[in-house]
């Protein structure tokens, strides 16, 4: 008996044991932008029961405790305590970054993507991924493994990069930082170089294919790149760092900040600065980088913050492509530069790039109830520089020390300058400047209806001039250099910093207001969504007319937009979204003035009309999650500016009218984790991007702004250039140790057509060139290590670790063949070593 109740009661304990045990804890933890924090610590306070969060985020906790506490917590992000009664599904857990509060990037988060709820494809881009891949790339191209996506270096100088986006160019892709859209207000493009020191305060980059989630009528056609900076750190301490790499790279810079004052204070300063000879020949460079921000908690109702950044920089170029046979028979290959030059044996740059773009902000944030807030950004920004090229006889700038592939003979230039005497400079340098001055406001609303419903509206205002001019910039020898382009002042003898050939003003005026409805219940979340803005254009010339008759009307064109979706999630693992639209946008300022002139205005421009629609899936498993997405993109009435290159090496461009084109293809991305050391992540994505018309009456333009001729152009069915319509991806992530991470990726790229020439266009031909399919293999490898109580990071790059010689942009030639293709290379192998230790 006694050995029964002994069993009996063994069996009670685990009976209890096991009832106790029965609390179950389950959800997602996500950061700040609702993607999922793998590896994020679940922690029973007052206990030693935890568990971590799978590659999705995704975590189950049994305990025997029927209510308490638990403590999420992950590297980087604060902390956060969660309490419990039972059994319980805390749901997506959304863990702040170390900044003083998500609010100071409200702003752009209402234009954020969020997983399995915005029915948009994206792919979103951590500070850490960018520091560990990045070295000494340009900046667009940490984005090369993101479907849909092109980025190369072009001519291969510093901040020269570019990126296309299913097939669009920067004018046709809204590039936001911290919510304010950067695209020129003239002609919608966008200048890396501008934004070359970015990398170092980025915390997040976003990138929305197709419609996007962003609320202003900014010019989505291909897609927004959602760039957000750093916040103002709310612990005291920093951090600095130096790396090395191929051709005299070098960069270092440092982060300080205040940490959270009692007086609700708290600020944040990086500066960096970056230099090197270059990659390719001629193309040395020296950039900087700043940033700035500093908050104050005013209330609990109000915020205020104040961030400024800039990357002031300059760098030489290399603006003409070469024949393939040309880099081939080059002593120094594909690193072959034919835009520089020797003066006295020191390196002359004849085209280069200089340029300062600040951007500055002040957001107030304001809770007016726990339904419905405000944010308000005021913005300023200021550019300054331009891009420097040759002037007077250029074919005195095709004689070279030696060889066809020898820098520029500048001393024989100087020579024959000097020997002119009072007849002045027979060729020399000049830089056509941009400057601008832009000033901005933009405010949301944001109110909840009732429990699914929410309302955003809000006001976009913008103001821009911009002031674009040539000015002599090295006389090489001369005293002067005559020009006769001011009517106001003929026949000018020019000292450096004098203004040449053209000067004039360009204001354009933007006026919008937004709106969407928001819709959000158990499986189902949805938008709509409409946007109205007026462009106004108004055009000053200093040249070419007197005082009283150099100012234009201003003339004025309406677009909007309206869109809509939504996301049906089917259980926990699938869901669906579908998202269609209608833009209406207002053509661009050359489209306006016709002629660089006064006179030739198309005062009833037609506006830019594009019609999308997209289909989505997505899978979220325990080890495995992708998506699936289709598109549809129908562009009419296309303004299109497209610069290119005479056979002499000079350039032209051509204002087109009135092109149609259609996008369209498919896209595939996944990742893997059969482990908790190793992710896979891949990619596939195949576009269908074709023109769709032939257009007539083109006008082709010297460098000088002069109308050279009007050609009719044979393009339909051509294939969309400047962009791979094929890429693939496959990525591993290797965890070698504790803190030590192995990193490689395969990138794949077919189907990449060469741009046409107008003047090669004027008869049907065949299709463009298309330049040999490529695939690059680029590997890193992350340490992380103590010194004394400080946490530091050592990271080796090498991208094209095989030197694959592959040609990423190309201009076609006649008959379309590879012997007439004008084209750049890529880089070859090149390396980048960084270090950085946090205090």
């Amino acid at each position: 008996m006694r050995k029964f109740k002994n069993l009996l009661m063994v069996v009670v304990l685990c009976t209890s044991a096991t009832i106790f045990a029965q609390t179950k804890l389950t959800g997602k933890v996500v950061d700040e932008t609702s993607q999922p924090l793998p590896g994020a610590s679940i922690v029973v306070k007052g206990s030693s029961t935890g568990v971590s969060t799978d590659f999705d985020g995704n975590f189950t906790l049994e305990t025997s405790d029927s209510s308490g506490t638990i403590l999420v917590s992950f590297v980087g992000y604060e902390a956060k305590n969660l309490t419990f009664n039972g059994s319980k599904n805390f749901g997506s857990i959304a863990l702040n970054p170390s900044a003083e509060s998500l609010e100071e990037i409200i702003i752009t988060a209402t234009s954020f993507a969020i997983d399995r709820k915005t029915p948009v494809a994206v792919s979103t881009v951590k500070a850490e991924v960018i520091e560990n891949k990045l070295g000494s790339q340009e900046f667009p191209e940490i984005l090369k493994s993101t479907p849909g996506v092109y980025a190369t270096k072009s001519g291969g100088g510093f901040g020269d990069g570019r990126l296309t986006l299913r097939g669009f160019n920067s004018e046709n892709v809204a590039v936001m930082i911290n919510g304010v859209p950067v695209n020129d207000m003239e002609n919608g493009r966008v200048y890396w170089s501008n934004w070359a020191g970015l990398a170092d305060v980025t915390s997040a980059m976003q990138v929305q294919r197709g419609l996007g989630a962003s609320k202003l009528a900014v010019p989505s056609i291909g897609g927004t790149v959602n760039i957000l900076s750093k916040t103002t750190d709310v612990e005291k301490g920093g951090n600095i760092f130096t790396a090395v790499g191929n051709d005299g790279y070098q960069k270092y810079g440092a982060t300080v900040s205040t940490g959270l004052l009692d007086n609700g204070f708290a600020a944040t300063v990086s500066a960096s600065k970056t230099k090197g000879d270059g990659y390719v020949d001629g193309t040395q460079f020296e950039g900087y980088n700043y940033f700035v921000n500093i908050s104050k908690q005013i209330n609990d109702n109000h915020k205020i913050a104040l961030t400024s950044f800039g990357a002031p920089q300059w760098h030489g170029q290399r603006q003409n492509q070469s024949l393939i046979s040309t880099y081939r028979n080059a002593e120094s290959g594909i690193k072959f530069n034919p835009n520089w030059g020797l003066r006295d044996g020191n390196v002359v740059n004849v085209e280069d790039n200089f340029y300062h773009k600040s951007q500055t902000s002040l957001n107030h944030y304001w809770t007016i109830s726990d339904k419905t807030n405000v944010s308000t950004a005021l913005y300023a920004s200021w550019g300054t520089g331009g891009g420097g090229g040759t002037a007077g006889n250029t074919s005195l700038f095709q004689q070279r020390i030696g060889g066809d592939d020898q820098p520029i003979d500048i001393d024989n230039i100087v020579a024959i300058n000097r020997a002119n005497g009072s007849l002045g400079a027979e060729a020399y340098l000049r830089a056509s400047r941009n400057d601008h001055s832009w000033f901005g406001v933009l405010s949301t609303l944001k109110t909840d209806l009732n429990e699914n419903v929410s309302l955003i509206a809000g006001v976009d205002i913008r103001d821009y001039t911009g002031k674009h001019f040539s000015e002599v910039t090295d006389l090489l020898g001369a005293d002067y250099a005559l020009d006769n382009s001011n009517v106001n002042n003929p026949n000018a003898a020019l000292k450096v910093g004098d203004k040449r050939d053209y000067w004039n003003d360009g204001e354009v005026g933007w006026q919008g207001l937004f709106t969407q409805l928001e819709y959000d219940r158990d499986n189902v979340a949805g938008f709509i969504s409409a946007a109205v803005s007026n462009t106004s254009y108004k055009r000053i010339d200093y040249f070419q007319y007197l005082p009283g008759n150099q100012e234009t009307d201003k003339y004025n064109f309406t677009g909007f937009s309206v869109k809509g979706g939504a996301n049906y999630n089917i259980n926990d693992q699938h869901n669906v979204f579908a998202n269609v639209g209608y833009f209406e946008k207002a053509p661009g300022f050359d489209a306006v003035f016709l002629q660089f002139d006064n006179d030739h205005i198309n005062a009833d421009a037609e506006n830019q009309k594009i019609f999308s629609t997209e289909l989505g899936y997505g899978f979220r498993g325990a080890t495995f999650a992708a998506n699936v997405n289709i598109y549809r993109t129908e562009w009419k009435d296309r303004t299109l500016t497209r610069g290119f290159q005479n056979p002499d090496g000079s350039f032209n461009s051509a204002n087109i009218l009135g092109v149609n084109a259609i996008h369209q293809g498919a896209e595939f991305d996944f990742t893997y984790r059969p482990g908790n050391k190793l992710s896979i992540i891949g990619m596939l994505s195949l576009g269908d991007w074709t023109w769709d018309n032939d257009v007539t009456n083109v006008q082709i333009f010297d460098e000088e702004q002069n109308l050279v001729q009007t050609v009719d152009l044979f393009i339909a069915g051509l294939k969309v250039s400047d962009a791979a319509q094929t890429t693939a991806s496959l990525g591993f992530d290797y965890e070698l140790m504790d803190k030590t991470n192995f990193t490689v990726d395969f990138n794949y790229f077919a189907d990449l057509y060469a741009r046409y020439d107008p003047n090669s266009r004027g008869s049907v031909g065949p299709q463009a060139w298309k330049a040999p399919n490529y695939t690059t293999f680029d590997m890193s490898v992350r340490h992380g290590f103590k010194i004394g109580d400080l946490d530091a990071t050592l990271i080796g790059r090498m991208n094209n670790v095989f030197d694959t010689q592959y040609i990423a942009d190309a201009t076609d030639g006649n008959g379309s063949v590879d012997e007439t293709a004008l084209v750049w290379y890529g880089y070859g192998r090149t390396f980048n070593v960084s270090a950085k230790i946090k205090f």
